[in-house]
C-alpha cells in the first residue's frame, strides 16, 4: 500500500504532457522559471573496502576459476516458470553450471569424513608402537638432510596456514566493523527518504506557482500589444523602406555637394584666368630685363661670354604652360542646381523617416480594440490558474505524504529496535569465527614452538636416547599440533564448506548479475513472476501488465536521479488533461488577436515634390560639362619651367662670373623670379588643386545620373507600394508571429514542467540508494565478500594442515628423546651388532637381554 501511495505524489503533473500539438514553434522570449527547489541527498551508495579489497579481488578470481560459466539467465527463467518441475534436462544443466561448487564441496566432504578417520587410525596405530609410535629411531647417513627438509617444509606450511588464518581474521573483523557502521548508512537512507517525501509537495507547489510567471508575461505583452506589434511591423517593413529613404537622403546630399563643386569650379577658373594673365605679363618683364642685362658690355668679355650665352638661350622657358582662358563656364549648370536646392529635399526625406517611425504609434491607435479583450483574456488565464490550484487541492497529497511518513517512521523505529539484535547476533558470529581462528592459531603455535624448541635444543652430537629436554619438548609440541589438527580440522572444514556453498553462490547468482543488471533482466522476463502478467511491475503498480515498465528501467532511471514520474511512467496511471487543457484557452486568445486590423496608408515616404526635385537635378546638365578640357589643363604645370629651379640655376651661373655689376644684376633677377613663384605660381597651383577635386567630383556625380535618380525614385515608389498595398500581409504575418509568441509562453511553461517532472521533481535517487545499500553494499560488499574471504583463508589453512601433519610427525622423530636407538658395531673392534653399554653409557635393552640369556 505504501508503494502505491508513493506513486500518487506527482499524479497531477500528468496533465502537463499535453496531447495538443503545438501550432508553431517560434523562439519565444525566454521565460525564467528559476530552479525547482531540491535538497541534496546524503547517501553515497558506494563502498570502498580499503586494503582488504585486494583479498576480495583474489577471492573473486578464485571463484571465477571454480565457476567460470556466465550467469544462466535462460536456465533460471525456465526453472522459475516451471516452478522447479520435473524437467530432468534442466537439472542436468544446473548441475553442469554448479559443477565447480559440487566438486569443491565433494572434496571438502571427503576431507571431513576421512581426516577424523585417518586421525583415529593413526592414533591407534601409534598406540601399537607403529606409525612412528615406537620410541626407537634408526640412524641414517642423511638424517641431518631429512631433518632440515622436514623442518623447512613444516615452516612453509605453517607460514601459509598463518597467512590463511590472518585473512580469515581480517575478514571476520571487517564484517563486524561494517555491520556496526551500517547503522549510519541505514539512517542516511531513511533521512533521504524523508527528504524525498517532504520535499515533493514544495516542488509541486513551485511548479504550480510558476504559472503566474507565464500569465504575467502574457498579460504584459497583451497590454503592450501596440508598441510590441508596431515594432515588429516596422522592423519587417524597414527592410524595404529604410534602404529607399537612405538612397533618397544620399541623393539630397549629392545635390548639395554638386552645388559646392560647381561654385568651386566657377571661382577657380576665374582665379586661374586672371592669375595666368598677370603671371604672363610679369614673366615677360623679367625676360626683357634679363635680356637688357645680358646685352651689357661685360658679357662680351672672354670670361663671361659663354655664361651669358647659356642664360640668353634659356630665356624662352620663362613662359606660362597652362591656358585656362579657353575653358567653358558652368554658370548654367550652377543656376539649375540652385533652382533644385530651392526645395529642401533632405527635409522631405526626414518627413518620410518621421512618418515611418510613427508606425508603432499608428498600430497603438489602431489596436485599441484588442485592449478591450484584455480583461476577458485575463479572466481566462486566471481560470486556468484556478483550475490548476483547485485540482492540486483535491489531490490527497498531504494525506499520502502523512501516511508514507508514518510508514517510514515505523520502519525506521523497527530497524532501530532490531539493530541491537543484529549487532548481538553478529557478536556471536564474530565470537564463533574467532574461536575457529583460535583453533588454527593454537595448532600453528604448537608447530612454531616445536620448530623453535626443536631447532634451538637440537644437538647433533647427542644420540637419539640422550637428546636434551628442549629438543624433546619441541617434538612434543609438534605432536600436540598434530593431535589438535586431527581434532579441529574436520570442524573447520565443515564451516568452510557451508560458507563456501552459500557465499560463493550468492556472489555468482546475486552480486555479479546485480552489478551488470543481468538480474533485473531475469526479473523483467514476461510471465516469469506471474504467469498471467507480461510485465510484473506494471501489473503490481497500475494493475495493467501491458505497460512496458521494467525493473531495469526503473532502477536505471532512479540511479540517474530522474523524477519518479518518468521512472515509474505515472502518465499511465491518470489522465488529467481535462483539468489542464491549455489548447482551448490558447485558441481563444489567438482568435482575439487575429481580429486586429491596421491601416498604414497614411505613411508618405516622399511626396511628388521631392520626386520632381530629384528629376530636375538629373536634368541640370552637369553631365554636359567638358570634363576632358578641364582635366587636360589641370594636368599641365603653371609654367614651362620650375621658376625656383630656374632662379637657383641663374644664381649659380652668376657666381661663375667675375665680381661686379653683372653678377649682382643677375642675382637680383633670380630673386625677382623667386618672388613671382611665391606670390603668383603657388596660389595658382592651389586653385588648380581645388579645380581638380571639384571637376572629378562632378564627373563621378554626373556618371549615369539619370539612371541613379530613377533607381532612387523606383525604390521609394516600391517601398510606398509595399506600405499601401502589401502592409496588410506583413501585418497579418507579424500578428501571427505575435500570437504564436503569446501562445509560446504557455507551451514553454508546459515544456519546463515536463522537463522538471522528468528530471527534478521527486528525484528517486533514494529508492535506487536503498536497493544499492541493501544488495550491493550490505549483502554483497559487507557480508558476502567478508564471508567468502573468511572461508578462503580458513579453507586454505585447513588444507595445509595435511602436509603440516605429515611433516610434523616426521620431524618429531628427530626432536624427541628415544628409548632405544640403532647403533651399528665397529666390526674392527670385534663387536656384533651393538656397542657395549659400558663403553657408551647407553641403556640398550637388547644388549641387556642378550647378556642375561648368555
Amino acid at each position: 500500500m505504501a508503494v502505491e501511495l508513493c506513486l500518487l505524489l506527482l499524479l497531477f503533473c500528468g496533465g502537463t504532457i499535453s496531447e495538443v500539438q503545438p501550432i508553431y514553434k517560434p523562439p519565444p522570449g525566454t521565460l525564467d522559471f528559476g530552479f525547482v527547489p531540491a535538497k541534496t541527498y546524503d547517501t553515497g551508495a558506494y563502498h570502498e573496502p580499503g586494503p582488504i579489497g585486494i583479498l576480495f579481488k583474489v577471492v573473486h578470481a578464485f571463484l571465477y576459476l571454480v565457476q567460470p560459466n556466465p550467469f544462466p539467465q535462460d536456465l533460471i527463467r525456465k526453472l522459475a516458470q516451471q516452478k522447479f518441475g520435473n524437467t530432468q534436462g534442466d537439472y542436468q544443466k544446473a548441475i553442469y553450471y554448479e559443477i565447480g561448487f559440487i566438486v569443491s564441496a565433494a572434496l571438502g566432504l571427503l576431507f571431513i569424513l576421512l581426516l577424523p578417520l585417518v586421525g583415529l587410525c593413526f592414533c591407534m596405530c601409534r598406540c601399537c608402537d607403529n606409525c612412528g609410535g615406537e620410541m626407537h629411531q634408526r640412524q641414517k647417513k642423511n638424517a641431518d638432510c631429512q631433518r632440515s627438509c622436514f623442518a623447512t617444509f613444516l615452516f612453509v606450511a605453517s607460514l601459509i596456514i598463518s597467512v590463511g588464518v590472518l585473512c580469515a581474521y581480517a575478514a571476520n573483523q571487517h564484517l563486524t566493523s561494517q555491520v556496526r557502521g551500517a547503522k549510519k548508512l541505514v539512517n542516511s537512507n531513511f533521512k533521504d527518504l524523508k527528504v524525498f517525501l517532504n520535499d515533493t509537495p514544495a516542488q509541486i507547489d513551485y511548479l504550480v506557482s510558476q504559472y503566474n510567471t507565464t500569465k504575467d508575461k502574457a498579460l504584459s505583452d497583451l497590454n503592450n500589444v501596440g508598441p510590441l506589434l508596431g515594432s515588429r511591423v516596422q522592423e519587417q517593413l524597414g527592410k524595404e523602406v529604410r534602404p529607399a529613404l537612405d538612397a533618397a537622403l544620399t541623393m539630397a546630399g549629392a545635390i548639395r555637394e554638386t552645388k559646392e563643386a560647381l561654385e568651386n569650379v566657377s571661382v577657380s577658373v576665374e582665379v586661374l584666368q586672371e592669375g595666368t594673365e598677370r603671371l604672363h605679363g610679369n614673366l615677360t618683364d623679367v625676360k626683357m630685363h634679363l635680356s637688357n642685362t645680358l646685352n651689357d658690355s661685360a658679357c662680351t668679355a672672354a670670361q663671361a661670354a659663354s655664361t651669358c650665352n647659356i642664360i640668353r638661350n634659356s630665356l624662352n622657358q620663362l613662359n606660362i604652360n597652362a591656358n585656362f582662358s579657353g575653358l567653358p563656364g558652368v554658370s548654367s549648370q550652377l543656376a539649375k542646381v540652385n533652382d533644385v536646392l530651392k526645395i529642401d529635399l533632405s527635409s522631405l526625406v526626414q518627413k518620410g523617416y518621421a512618418a515611418f517611425n510613427d508606425t508603432p504609434d499608428l498600430v497603438v491607435n489602431q489596436t485599441k480594440n484588442i485592449l478591450s479583450a484584455v480583461p476577458y483574456i485575463k479572466n481566462v488565464l486566471e481560470s486556468i490558474g484556478s483550475n490548476i490550484s483547485n485540482f492540486t487541492k483535491t489531490l490527497p497529497v498531504q494525506n499520502i505524504i502523512a501516511d508514507l511518513t508514518v510508514y517510514l517512521t515505523q520502519s525506521e523505529a523497527y530497524v532501530q529496535d532490531y539493530f541491537p539484535v543484529v549487532e548481538q547476533y553478529d557478536f556471536y558470529r564474530w565470537l564463533g569465527c574467532l574461536i575457529l581462528c583460535c583453533m588454527v592459531v593454537l595448532i600453528v603455535i604448537f608447530y612454531y614452538l616445536g620448530l623453535l624448541c626443536g631447532t634451538c635444543g637440537y644437538d647433533k652430537h647427542a644420540s637419539p636416547t640422550t637428546r636434551g629436554c628442549i629438543s624433546n619438548t619441541g617434538g612434543n609440541f609438534l605432536m600436540a599440533g598434530v593431535g589438535f589438527s586431527f581434532l579441529f580440522s574436520w570442524v573447520l572444514m565443515i564451516v568452510v564448506v557451508l560458507t563456501f556453498i552459500t557465499g560463493g553462490n550468492i556472489e555468482k547468482l546475486v552480486c555479479e548479475p546485480f552489478e551488470d543488471k543481468t538480474l533485473f533482466k531475469v526479473l523483467d522476463t514476461p510471465y516469469l513472476l506471474n504467469q498471467h502478467w507480461k510485465n510484473y511491475l506494471s501489473g503490481i503498480l497500475f494493475k495493467n501488465p501491458n505497460i512496458n515498465l521494467t525493473f531495469e528501467k526503473v532502477y536505471s532511471d532512479c540511479k540517474e536521479n530522474k523524477g519518479i514520474y518518468t521512472s515509474l511512467h505515472l502518465d499511465h496511471l491518470f489522465n488529467i488533461n481535462e483539468f489542464l487543457n491549455i489548447s482551448m484557452y490558447t485558441e481563444d486568445v489567438a482568435l482575439r488577436i487575429e481580429h486586429i486590423q491596421i491601416n498604414l496608408s497614411k505613411i508618405i515616404l516622399l511626396d511628388e515634390i521631392g520626386k520632381e526635385n530629384l528629376l530636375n537635378f538629373s536634368s541640370s546638365g552637369i553631365e554636359g560639362i567638358n570634363f576632358g578640357a578641364y582635366l587636360t589643363e589641370i594636368n599641365k604645370s603653371v609654367t614651362k619651367v620650375d621658376l625656383l629651379s630656374f632662379a637657383n640655376d641663374l644664381e649659380a651661373r652668376a657666381d661663375q662670373l667675375p665680381k661686379g655689376a653683372l653678377e649682382n644684376a643677375l642675382k637680383g633677377h633670380a630673386n625677382s623670379i623667386r618672388m613671382i613663384h611665391s606670390q603668383q605660381v603657388v596660389p595658382l597651383e592651389q586653385a588648380m588643386s581645388t579645380l581638380n577635386q571639384s571637376i572629378r567630383l562632378l564627373k563621378r556625380t554626373s556618371s549615369e545620373l539619370m539612371v541613379k535618380v530613377k533607381n532612387v525614385i523606383s525604390a521609394v515608389n516600391a517601398a510606398q507600394l509595399l506600405i499601401n498595398n502589401n502592409a496588410s500581409l506583413v501585418i497579418v504575418q507579424e500578428t501571427k508571429k505575435y500570437m504564436d509568441t503569446i501562445v509560446g509562453y504557455f507551451e514553454q511553461y508546459i515544456e519546463w514542467v515536463k522537463e522538471s517532472i522528468a528530471m527534478e521533481v521527486a528525484a528517486c535517487k533514494p529508492i535506487a540508494n536503498v536497493i544499492d545499500t541493501a544488495v550491493d553494499i550490505f549483502l554483497c560488499s559487507y557480508v558476502t565478500d567478508s564471508v567468502n574471504t573468511f572461508w578462503f583463508g580458513l579453507g586454505g589453512s585447513s588444507i595445509f594442515l595435511i602436509p603440516a601433519i605429515i611433516f610434523a610427525v616426521k620431524l618429531s622423530k628427530y626432536y624427541r628423546r628415544m628409548d632405544t636407538e640403532d647403533v651399528y658395531d665397529d666390526m674392527e673392534n670385534g663387536n656384533n651388532g651393538y656397542h657395549k653399554e659400558h663403553l657408551y653409557g647407553i641403556h640398550n635393552p637388547v644388549i641387556t637381554s642378550s647378556v642375561e640369556q648368555w
